[in-house]
């Protein structure tokens, strides 16, 4: 099952305030509308789900001891992604190791469990394995969140041409070793 991610979870200015100045009961409501959308980004760049769940469990206090940092309660939801994507980085970072996404050959529909059977999918799944971290934020930020190339790169401190081509330069990487995997 394919979850959607909420675009359009809009939180009034009023909670975004109270919660910057310390206000649980606001700062719930915040919790509520994101937290699964930050799981999600956290997923793709970790490929494990305790991972994520990890990952977001760290970026709530940061994001409550920064959210008065923030400018444009309107960009909350870009600004919490950023924060969970750099959660789910760091977290791998320090861990020392990528994780394999694991796929799960029952569910892909072939009714004979033979990775053989659907290589694209068991492709896929290796392929992005192979990617760093922040190549995996790169794909989840656009992908999974949505993201246009300024937010991406105002979420990770880069231009957004620099990530318009980064991105471009995955994808083509990822489409070759597809095509000749």
């Amino acid at each position: 099952m394919v979850h959607e991610l909420t675009m359009t979870a809009s939180i009034p200015a009023r909670t975004v305030a109270d919660a910057a100045a310390g206000d649980a009961d606001a700062l719930a409501r915040i919790v509520g509308a994101h937290h699964d959308d930050m799981a999600r980004v956290a997923y793709v760049i970790c490929g494990d789900q305790d991972m994520a769940q990890d990952a977001v469990q760290s970026a709530w206090p940061i994001a409550w001891r920064k959210l008065g940092t923030l400018k444009d309660p309107a960009s909350l939801r870009p600004w919490l992604m950023a924060i969970a994507a750099n959660a789910a980085r760091q977290l791998i970072r320090s861990r020392r190791r990528y994780v394999v996404v694991p796929l799960d050959m029952e569910d892909m529909g072939t009714g004979t469990g033979d990775p053989a059977a659907n290589p694209g999918v068991t492709d896929l799944g290796v392929a992005l394995s192979r990617l760093t971290p922040e190549e995996r934020a790169l794909l989840a930020l656009r992908h999974v969140a949505g993201f246009d190339a300024t937010e991406i790169g105002h979420a990770l401190g880069m231009s957004a041409s620099g990530v318009r081509s980064r991105l471009a330069r995955l994808l083509g990487r990822l489409r070759e070793e597809l095509d000749h995997g």
